[in-house]
């Protein structure tokens, strides 16, 4: 299979490859709220270059590697320093050129060729060639727990061959269908050659160089993210409006944990705009002028992430009484931005190849206790569970990540012991997520996963990969890896909608709410966009 627009002459291929567009990425329409590029796009005036955009977000992960971070508010700025081979059209779900102008796919989905773009460097000078694909592949498996993402979009990696200059090979063991989307991702951006020479904790705590439309300027812990525009830039993602440079001269991430300071920040023009709106401020941003702009994250819902080797959780009556007790529509109406959904899956509904559970993804109080009395749990003194001599109580990791987190958690707080279960709420700093994950020492973890493709549940939830959340192997992981390995649409929906059927008869883990992406915007902001996974491109942002 191949996909060739832009396409320069290139030597006949063997009669091996094919010529149909890649469907691995599904072509579906992903829904969002209002994915517009901005509140007076529209407007009269011209774009004009210059200026510096004030970005407010709730938190810093610690690390200024894009491949080794996964937390929307530093992907925020740290996708801007680096490009993709390909991107992926949000409206579609079709994955177009970007450093690769054109990729052939071998009929078995093992070996992926891409065939970069002329010209293109690094911010360092040194050039985007061939070989810097194969040494970002090859680097990429040893960073270790913090690159979760890019190690699961490379499993089963067999080896990148430099065929000439601009051409790379990229190889696997077993069908990988699933990469094509990855190599649109953050997480397989690319950095150049002195970059890849740092330690994991060098890249995290200096940086990276990359090639995208914005260089990492300054980085102070736990305060703020400083890009300034790269000179010469020339190879923009081909879904962008401007061609060359961005126009902005500088662009500042500044960490303010407080969603009602945020708010306040963005009314009086401290700041130009402000990630995760809270639900109690979004009328005073109304009333202040202010573009409230939104759009549904594809991806894992936010859930409760169960520690599935714990010996409460390894019972499959209290996981099953847990996701029964949850009153998804009450914590979405009640916390969450207005256009947000109670969860139905794990999967959200805007992530291809969802499948509508809701007839298993429900609130019932009733058969919840119905489900731990005949587990043997009984109510004690104070309503809390007790067998044999255990108290059902467990405790729940949180990050302040997200303004929703913690009244989300107060609520599932309330509703669970409302049949019994006790629930203890423990805030973590977000930095040290991966450590948490990594090291096990967790009853339940409490977030959610973008991806604009079904395979992120084989990174999530295979015992194969990273399995964060220590399920047991089962029948799901090779319905997962058979899922990757098929560019057979048909046969993938099949996969995908058992594999999130039988995490939510297993309740392997609970789904709650769908995320929203809620910008509050200035209005002399214009044309911030979102992409594929609700993260924003800044490319083509201007201010009036």
């Amino acid at each position: 299979m191949s996909h060739r627009p832009y396409r320069r002459q290139l030597p006949t291929r063997p009669a091996m490859w094919t010529r149909a567009v890649v469907t691995a990425s599904a072509l579906l329409l992903l829904a969002a709220c209002d994915s517009g590029p901005g509140p007076a796009s529209a407007g009269a005036a011209a774009p004009r270059s210059g200026g510096t955009l004030t970005f407010a977000v709730g938190s810093d992960a610690g690390c200024v590697d894009p491949q080794q971070v996964g937390s929307n508010d530093t992907i925020y700025s740290l996708r801007q320093i680096v490009d993709s081979l390909t991107d992926q059209d949000p409206a579609t779900g079709k994955v177009v050129p970007w450093l690769a102008s054109s990729w052939d796919i071998s009929p078995d989905a093992t070996t992926f060729t891409f065939h970069l773009r002329p010209g293109v460097t690094f911010s360092d000078g040194t050039p985007v060639n061939a070989q810097a694909v194969k040494d970002n592949f090859d680097a990429a498996l040893k960073l270790g727990a913090k690159a979760t993402l890019a190690i699961g979009y490379l499993s089963g990696y067999a080896g990148t061959t430099v065929v000439d200059e601009l051409t790379a090979a990229v190889r696997f063991h077993r069908p990988n269908a699933q990469f094509l989307q990855a190599t649109s991702t953050f997480s397989l951006g690319l950095v150049s050659e002195s970059s890849l020479r740092k330690t994991p904790d060098q890249r995290c705590a200096e940086g990276v160089v990359g090639s995208g439309p914005f260089v990492l300027s300054k980085y102070v812990a736990n305060q703020s993210i400083t890009l300034q525009r790269r000179s010469g830039y020339e190879w923009g993602s081909s879904l962008w409006k401007k061609t060359g440079e961005a126009y902005l001269d500088t662009v500042v991430f500044t960490v303010i944990p407080e969603s009602g300071v945020r708010s306040g920040s963005l009314q009086s023009g401290q700041v130009d705009a402000i990630g995760s709106v809270g639900l109690a401020d979004e009328s005073a941003l109304k009333g202040s002028g202010v573009h409230l702009q939104a759009r549904a994250n594809p991806g894992v819902v936010f859930n409760l992430g169960l520690n599935n080797s714990r010996p409460l959780l390894r019972d499959p009556a209290v996981r099953r009484a847990i996701l029964l007790a949850i009153d998804r529509r009450q914590i979405a109406d009640t916390v969450f931005p207005t256009t947000s959904k109670p969860a139905t899956s794990i999967l959200a509904s805007t992530t291809p190849y969802y499948t509508n559970l809701s007839a298993q993804v429900r609130f019932d109080a009733t058969e919840a206790k119905s489900a731990l009395d005949g587990d043997g749990w009984r109510p004690g003194d104070d309503g809390i569970r007790v067998k044999d001599g255990s108290r059902l109580t467990l405790t729940v990791d949180w990050f302040a990540n997200a303004a929703t987190n913690q009244p989300s958690l107060e609520l599932i707080q309330q509703q669970l012991k409302a049949v019994g279960v006790e629930i203890t709420l423990r805030e973590l700093p977000i930095a040290q997520v991966t450590q948490v994950q990594q090291s096990g020492d967790f009853d339940v973890l409490w977030g959610n996963l973008t991806r604009a493709d079904p395979d992120i549940l084989r990174t999530l939830y295979s015992t194969r990969l990273a399995n964060t959340y220590r399920l047991p192997a089962s029948t799901l992981d090779a319905v997962l890896d058979d899922q990757a390995a098929t560019a057979d649409t048909v046969k993938r929906q099949q996969l995908v909608t058992q594999a999130q059927q039988l995490i939510a008869q297993n309740a392997y883990a609970i789904p709650v709410v769908e995320l929203t992406t809620e910008l509050g915007v200035a209005r002399d902001v214009r044309d911030l966009g979102f992409e594929a996974s609700s993260r924003i491109q800044l490319h083509d942002t201007w201010k009036s």
